[in-house]
């Protein structure tokens, strides 16, 4: 599953650099190889980079070319049974051509994790670079030589899809899902030119759009010291306890992104009328949005609805953010205020080991199985914490193959934000994990659900805290940044997509004023509860999703409130409920978000379900009053 255009296939993008990166007690003796900043590998108190030599040990390995070749043979090797591929063909033949699929599904995951990750690394990195154009461009020319076999089962009647899908074994939904496209698949000479137009068109864009945006600094006066910073870097101080502060980060934010608005703005217009062209004028989809709806196999219904209940539901965070007001002496809060910590705190930056093992803790408490499974990412360094000039901000996971530990990346600051960070990236990690038994065609859950177990390992972090906590006050400031973070996660993103769906229909009727659009929205997101400024109106040209992944944000309002959902059952009926949500995460992309969730008594159409979660978020607010 391929879940950024243009980005490497992550387990889920952290949310635009403003939820808990302020960008989106040790483990047991249960866990093998401890967490005591020793025998973890990576766990040294210093923030780690990773190795990529489970991929390849260097861009210079023999075994990169031996990769290339395998990928010809599969293909070659798919090629040479086109003429079987009938209404009649034989189950066991059909098969063997799946086994060669999967095959390949795996080295194209390996290859191009490699170079996406090497270019994480450093996005100024020119060799990077030129590997991921050879990558693309040799694995956009072999899918162009198979692309025939899609075509073949997309076109195939109903009652010999149903007969084959016997021979599928575990590839059955990978099948089924293939199918949901049918009606949007064009001609195979089309397909292979769109193909060819995208390698060279607008994934190239959005890498210029990357090397762009990765090499700004940001310059900013704190601490009675002129500091140049990293977008990652800047955003702690928009979680400052001086309002000044906050206001500066802000500002200068939008200065640099100001300086390049221009170009920032045409590559987003470029981004959108190539998303129409080919998705609603071509493959004939309803919308700009359903092709991301059918992508994540989710009900166009279901996603109409949940972004209603948070039009709807706004007056819950409207009541907190009044409260917070008043915490902080202030009349009305300003939108530079909106992640300032209510009390005054005496923390110190946390170092990455206690960072670490606090999180390791966390999910040793829930399941002593998560915990192991999230040690091997440290135990393998497969973890990139260090923040530097010129590495890709904010955080991922990035998992390549079932059987591979997957990849995070993150960019460690010592903020006590950044702990939820790792404990976001390190949940999809053991998703990934969970569902390692699947093919490589079907362990990636969809998006919505791809932020099931991130979301819910935040809420075990913040859980533990609390637990631990004595004083009230401290107490009372972990609440407030959970109520931060999930209104960050549901509220801010939701209107994301709100944006995005007027945005794309202001472009495609000729309109250009996305600014306006974009601070109007904000205003009615806010109400009279908060003062948006205009300079806010510049802040979309700043959120990557909304050029990399068109429509992906609503993910994250979906995953959240699903997980407090989840959660407020496992806190009610404990071993049962964790062994439940353990086994949605173990479906991976087996089966489609509807079939798991509906095994869980959950539906996702129903506006109750999402209100639901909301009543959590107003008994948290309760417990701050």
């Amino acid at each position: 599953m391929m879940s950024h255009e243009g980005l490497p296939p992550t387990s889920g993008n952290k949310k635009n650099y403003e939820t808990s990166d302020g960008t989106c007690g040790g483990a047991t003796g249960e866990i093998s190889g401890g967490t005591n900043g020793e025998t973890c590998g990576g766990v040294s108190g210093l923030t780690p980079k990773w190795t990529l030599a489970d991929l390849f040990s260097s861009p210079e390995s023999p075994e990169i070319e031996k990769t290339f070749r395998e990928l010809d043979a599969c293909v070659t090797s798919i090629e040479s049974v086109r003429g079987q591929l009938g209404p009649d063909i034989d189950g066991g033949h059909f098969a063997a051509i799946l086994s060669e699929i999967e095959r390949f599904a795996a080295a194209v995951s390996r290859i191009g994790a490699f170079g996406q990750l090497w270019f994480s690394e450093d996005t100024q990195n020119g060799a990077a670079l030129d590997f991921i154009g050879r990558t693309e461009e040799t694995l956009t020319r072999l899918s162009n030589r198979i692309v025939f076999f899609d075509l073949w089962w997309k076109s195939l009647d109903n009652a010999n899809a149903n007969r084959l899908k016997a021979f599928g074994g575990r590839l059955k939904y990978y099948l089924e899902n293939l199918r949901n496209f049918k009606d949007h698949t064009l001609s195979e000479p089309e397909e292979k030119l769109i193909n060819t137009k995208d390698l060279n068109g607008i994934n190239g864009l959005m890498t210029i759009y990357d090397m762009l945006t990765n090499k700004f600094v940001f310059h900013l006066e704190a601490e009675g010291k002129k500091l140049e910073l990293t977008r990652d870097a800047l955003m702690v101080y928009v979680r400052s306890e001086d309002p000044a502060l906050r206001e500066s980060a802000y500002k200068e934010l939008f200065a640099v992104y100001a300086g390049e608005q221009q170009a920032l703005y045409r590559i987003y217009v470029y981004r959108v009328r190539d998303w129409f062209s080919e998705q609603v004028e071509l493959r004939r989809f309803s919308s700009p949005i359903a092709v991301r709806n059918l992508s994540n196999d989710v009900p166009d219904k279901a996603v109409d609805v949940l972004l209603d209940v948070c039009v709807e539901e706004a007056g819950v965070f409207h009541r907190y953010f009044r409260m917070k007001a008043g915490w902080l002496g202030m009349e009305r809060l300003r939108r530079y205020d909106l992640y300032a910590p209510i009390e005054k705190s005496s923390v110190e930056k946390i170092p990455y080991g206690k960072a670490v093992e606090t999180v390791l803790d966390s999910f040793n408490r829930f399941s002593p199985e998560a915990a192991r499974l999230a040690v091997r990412v440290f135990d393998e360094k497969h973890i990139d914490a260090e923040d530097r000039p010129g590495k890709r901000g904010g955080a991922f996971c990035y998992s390549v193959t079932p059987k591979l530990t997957p990849w995070v990346l993150a960019n460690y600051t010592g903020e006590p934000r950044q702990v939820a960070t790792l404990a976001h990236e390190l949940g999809h990690a053991i998703h990934s994990m969970m569902a390692s038994e699947h093919s490589v065609l079907t362990f990636h859950p969809t998006l919505p659900l791809a932020e099931t177990a991130s979301v819910f390992s935040e809420m075990l972090l913040t859980d533990r805290l609390l637990e631990e906590e004595k004083h009230p006050d401290v107490k009372r400031q972990i609440l407030s940044a959970a109520i931060d973070d999930i209104y960050a996660t549901v509220m801010r993103q939701a209107y994301f997509v709100l944006f995005e769906r007027q945005a794309h229909k202001l472009i495609a009727d000729g309109g250009t004023d996305l600014d306006t659009l974009y601070l109007s929205l904000l205003k009615s997101q806010f109400g009279d509860s908060v003062d948006v400024s205009d300079d806010f109106r510049l802040e979309w040209v700043a959120i990557p999703h909304l050029l990399h992944t068109p429509f992906y944000c609503y993910s994250y309002s979906f995953g959240e409130l699903l997980s407090l959902s989840l959660y407020q059952k496992y806190k009610q009926e404990g071993p049962t409920a964790r062994n439940a949500f353990l086994k949605i995460l173990s479906y991976g992309g087996s089966e489609s978000p509807t079939a798991i969730l509906s095994e869980a008594g959950i539906d996702i159409t129903n506006p109750d379900f999402w209100r639901g979660g909301f009543r959590f978020v107003e008994r948290m607010i309760d417990q701050l009053e």
